[in-house]
This record gives structure tokens, sequence and C-alpha cells, in this order.
């Protein structure tokens, strides 16, 4: 007999109910191939290895939740990603450039080290040449093409292994260039280029010669800007080169104290030999304030602002300079200038003055004087 109380009704009602259901059936996707030679079976449901540390299965898709560890992960990889970048476009751009120097010159330099680990000297030479179209095409007088040119700017640089120092010689300085008897350091270039400027400095100042930088006057505004501007502290200018802008040269007015320059501002600051404001500047004044712009940009290359500017900086340095370095060489150049640090300005000061035969005026240095220059740059 079976009982028909009211459990009984209610157990028939659900399963009567549960049977009425309709159900929908899932297929398990198939085992993979370590699963069968396992002789796992097809359970349909996740094993151990697929299951997230929260429970969940992985097949269902990635976790998106955002954690402080996965946002510092990202941060690194996108910071990794630029430098790389900006790595590879500097050692592109600087090969490229590498060509443009002229053989003579190379042959002419002595080997050197690896600047991480040794010190090298490097003889930066900046010429009057000016570029044919832009900012200071039309300055009078100019001298457009590299054949010919005079080097405005000579300065030895010792550096390597945590040292960094600079000496300056001035334009006018009276040397022996090879060949062509005693006339201004700065003609050597006129007479044979880069090796013999190479070959007349390093017999004037008996200091082994490694590497050498033409500094391309014509993209040195382009390269200031691409690292935003340098800033420099300055006393009163009033300059005005070649008539001023207003005669197609360039003109430069500060205000004693702290400026940011952009690239055309910096240039004219590098070239200001005569102030207006200071009659008692000269060309020894103007080769200081050389040396203060390259510390400047030595700053602003490794300051955070400048890492959001990075690869168009790395593209633009190269083709601001002619030299004998490729692209590895100089990378280990700019990582060393920042172990040594900012490097003192020093310029070989003259003992006097003397009148050429072409009846122009020139600076004369004994040579004790150039003896302990040279000591105080190779021994600090």
């Amino acid at each position: 007999m079976v009982r028909r109380d009211g459990m009984s009704s209610l157990y028939d009602h659900v399963s009567s109910d549960l049977e009425d259901r309709p159900y929908k059936l899932y297929r398990s996707g198939p085992r993979g191939l370590k699963a069968l030679l396992r002789g796992e079976e097809d359970t349909g449901l996740p094993g151990p290895e697929r299951l997230r540390p929260d429970g969940r299965d992985r097949s269902t898709g990635p976790s998106r939740r955002i954690t402080p560890r996965r946002v510092i992960k990202y941060l690194l990889v996108a910071v990794v990603g630029w430098v790389v970048l900006s790595l590879v476009l500097f050692i592109v751009s600087a090969q490229i450039e590498q060509g443009n120097l002229p053989q003579s010159a190379a042959a002419a330099l002595q080997s050197g080290g690896n600047m991480l680990t040794s010190t090298d000297t490097i003889l930066i030479l900046g010429t009057d040449q000016r570029p044919s179209i832009g900012p200071g095409s039309k300055e009078p007088g100019a001298n457009k093409s590299d054949a010919g040119s005079r080097s405005d700017t000579i300065m030895l640089w010792r550096i390597g292994a945590g040292t960094s120092r600079r000496l300056s010689i001035p334009r006018d300085t009276v040397a022996n260039v090879p060949g062509h008897g005693d006339t201004k350091i700065n003609a050597a270039y006129a007479y044979g280029g880069p090796a013999l400027a190479i070959k007349t400095v390093e017999q004037f100042t008996g200091i082994p010669i490694n590497h050498v930088i033409v500094v391309n006057l014509a993209a040195f505004p382009q390269f200031i800007d691409a690292i935003g501007g340098i800033d420099v502290t300055t006393g009163k200018v009033c300059s005005d080169i070649s008539g001023g802008t207003k005669k197609g040269g360039f003109s430069l007015y500060l205000t004693p104290g702290p400026h940011h320059l952009d690239g055309l501002q910096a240039l004219t600051y590098a070239r200001t030999r005569k102030n207006t404001c200071n009659p008692a500047e000269n060309d020894l004044t103007r080769v200081q304030h050389q040396q203060e712009i390259l510390n400047a940009i030595k700053a602003k290359l490794f300051s955070p602002w400048t890492f959001f500017r990075l690869p168009f900086a790395s593209w633009d340095a190269p083709k601001v300079l002619r030299t004998d370095m490729g692209g590895p060489t100089l990378l280990t150049l700019f990582i060393a200038s920042e172990l040594g640090g900012s490097a003192p300005v020093q310029v070989l000061k003259p003992d006097g003055s003397t009148t050429l035969p072409d009846g122009s005026s020139a600076l004369t240095v004994n040579p004790g004087t150039v003896r302990s220059a040279v000591a105080q740059l190779m021994n600090g």
C-alpha cells in the first residue's frame, strides 16, 4: 500500500516538475594531447592546471582586474620600449652621418680606448660655415662652403672613466700650421680641413687626439629645439652679429640672470664676442659661453622632461656633428659625459698679442702657459 500523505504528494510534484522542465545539453571541448596521453577522463570540468588562484577557469579569458603591480609592469615595458626606440634612432642617424667626415681626418687620429673604462681626447671644431637656406643664410660675408672655412671654435675634451675636462683655445692664437708657418690656429681648417686642424692642435699642445667632432652650426638650432631649449645664466647681453636680424644676421638681448634659450638664441649666444652692454667681453668670453652651452645641453639631455622628447633628440643629435665616431662609440661618449659630470670652464689665456704679416692682430701664448694648461686638462 502506497502512502499518499502530504510529503509524498510534494515529492511527486517536484519530481514531475523536474522531469517536464526543458534542459540544454553542453558538450565539452576535445581533450588535448597531454590529457589523452595521461589517460585523463573527459569530465568537462577544468583541471587544477586550468584554474587561476581565485578559482576561476583560465579558459574564460584573462583577468581584467587592474592592480598596482600590473600598472608598474606596463609602465616599465613602455619605458624600456621608448628607450630602445631612441637608441635605435640614434645609432642609425649616427651611422648615416659618419660618412660625412673626410677619410683624411680619420687617418690623422690616434687610436683610442673605450671611454667607459679609459680616457680619450676629443677635438671639437666649430666652423664659420653658414647654412645656404634658413636663418643665417643671408648673413653678410657668410661662408656657405666647408672648403675654406675657419674653425671659430677649437676645444679639447678629455673624457672617459669618470673624467670630464675641457680646454678651449682662442681662434686667434698664433700657432705653427704645418706647411704654412706661424699664423692664426683657426686657419689650419681653411688650409687643410679637419685633418690639418688635428695635426696643428696636436703639435701645438703635444696631446694625441683620438676623436674629432666638427659641429654643424646649420643644424645646431634644430637640435637645441628638439631637446626643448637650454637653461643658462648670463650677464647683460646686447649682441648684433653681422648687423643683427635687420641685416640678415643675428640679434640677442638678455637681462642679467637665468634664461631659457631656444636654438637660434643659443647659437647667437655661442657666437657673441662683441657685447655692446659689456665692452670688456671678447673672444675669450665667447669660448666660455660655448662651454657653458655644452654643459647646459648635457644637463638638459639627462633631465626627466627630455625623456618625452628622447626619440626626436636622438635622431637630430648626430646631424649636428661630423665625426669619426659611429653610433656605438658616440653612445659611450654620452654615457661617459654623464658619469664625468659637468666639465669646468677652462680657456687657454694669451700672454700678449702680435701683428701678422697680413696686418691682422693675433694672440700669443708662451710655451710654459700651454704646458700648464695641458697638464691641468690631462691630470686635473
